[in-house]
């Protein structure tokens, strides 16, 4: 045998050997274990939002005390009789409509316990334009109310925009709905004057109607905060139907006052007298100037303006209110500007609660 072929069959030899003993040192495979099947999930269900769910939280709930603004949201209260109402068949159905908010403190039970709860509302105007862009300021401490324009206190008319629109550009929807907002900043409220802090409680949208206001007497009476020590006297004196002498004998009888305070007491009153007469006077001018320029169209605007209110319906995620809903008189009190001078009257109202 040649040397060339016994080199290659020992050769072939030896790597039989290598590969005998590399296949008894390498570890043998582990067998694959067989995967467990996860048991399915049930499959979890959303209810579909409704398309106005949103429309009472997104309108401010204006003079309301900023430090109870959380409290109103802390039930789900059902406000699916304000959506109903925009449907076809609703008192709001294809009107333009503004809205503003407000919240009523009243005992309630709720779950077995009575406390006291911040109720929201819901005042919808019908109007073809903004039924008022002031604000007006009034509380027990002030001698009068203030008006100031709406943007002054950040506050204003703006479009809500449905749920199912808000994937579009707002300035190609036509709105139908307006709410009241306000844009002023909560972590700024630190930084404001007490005084200014102060008006946002005491803010409610003002509504002046000059027709309503041949009906309704002029009011003859006065508030009266008279600067006295060791504190102030607050009263309210009627010219018509009080006699100043009599009426300043009663508070001194009443220790009210002090006989050294008379004479100045009855100087502030006839001062007092004497601005309101004249505000009235004034009042009465600018009304009648308002309706002589009016045009024939803002005329029947301000004759088919209405107003609803809308409380919360009975559900078991929030208190019952069924029982300690305002009512039209007191609604005309607590939820609009009544000014001494120049009253804000309701045409048309209607309180909604189903």
């Amino acid at each position: 045998m040649k040397k060339g072929t016994k080199r290659k069959a020992k050769q072939q030899q030896e790597a039989k050997q290598d590969a005998a003993e590399d296949n008894t040192t390498k570890p043998q495979p582990r067998a694959k274990r067989a995967r467990s099947s996860k048991p399915q999930s049930e499959p979890e269900y959303f209810e579909d939002k409704r398309n106005l769910e949103d429309l009472w939280k997104e309108t401010f709930p204006v003079g309301t005390e900023w430090d109870q603004l959380d409290t109103v949201y802390q039930f789900k209260w059902d406000f699916s009789n304000l959506e109903n109402a925009f449907e076809e068949g609703g008192v709001l159905y294809e009107k333009k409509v503004y809205l503003f908010g407000c919240t009523e403190p009243q005992l309630v039970m709720f779950k077995g316990e009575s406390k006291v709860v911040c109720v929201p509302a819901v005042v919808a105007v019908v109007s073809p334009f903004p039924p008022s862009d002031k604000i007006g300021i009034n509380s027990v401490q002030r001698e009068a109310e203030e008006i100031i324009p709406m943007k002054q206190m950040k506050m204003d008319w703006v479009p809500y925009i449905p749920l199912e629109d808000r994937d579009s550009q707002v300035d190609r929807l036509k709105s139908q709905i307006f709410i009241l907002s306000c844009n002023q900043r909560r972590s700024a409220l630190k930084h404001l004057k007490l005084d200014r802090l102060k008006k946002y409680e005491y803010c409610l949208p003002y509504f002046y109607q000059p027709f309503k206001e041949d009906e309704v007497e002029q009011s003859t009476e006065v508030p009266i905060i008279f600067p006295a020590e060791p504190k102030p006297v607050f009263c309210e004196f009627d010219w018509e139907l009080d006699e100043l002498e009599e009426f300043t004998d009663k508070l001194v009888e009443e220790e009210e006052l002090t006989e050294d305070q008379k004479d100045a007491f009855k100087e502030f009153v006839k001062e007092k007298v004497r601005e309101a007469k004249k505000a009235n006077r004034e009042a009465r001018e600018a009304r009648k100037k308002a309706i002589e320029e009016m045009s024939e169209e803002t005329k029947a605007a301000f004759e088919s303006m209405r107003f609803y209110k809308f409380y919360p319906v009975q559900s078991p995620d929030a208190p019952d209110v069924s029982n300690v809903k305002v009512g039209l008189q007191a609604f005309d009190y607590n939820l609009f500007s009544l000014v001494k001078s120049v009253y804000s009257s309701i045409i048309g109202f209607q309180m909604v609660s189903a």
